[in-house]
């Protein structure tokens, strides 16, 4: 079953990202705003990955000299949906 989720990241560029899970599989994600060519390819790089394993690679990636990044944010936002999913 396919369940999509809408985060509003903090700290970097983007604005928002929305997210298809597929059971614990991520579907497809979207970025909107941010810098176009990273937030396409994180997207199209975890794309039929488990979620799980998705927040496990991008848990702490930084920015520059920001405490996060648009990876990290996504694996922020992929903890909400696991967390909201369980009925949290």
């Amino acid at each position: 079953m396919n369940r999509t989720y809408e985060y509003r990241p903090t700290g970097v560029c983007s604005r928002r990202i929305f997210i298809t899970l597929d059971g614990d599989t991520v579907g497809q994600v979207r970025f909107e705003g941010g810098c176009s060519g990273n937030t396409q390819g994180v997207s199209a790089l975890v794309r039929g990955m488990r979620v799980q394993e998705a927040i496990e690679r991008l848990r702490g990636i930084r920015c520059g000299s920001k405490e996060t990044s648009c990876p990290d944010q996504l694996a922020q936002a992929l903890q909400a949906c696991l967390k909201e999913q369980n009925g949290g």
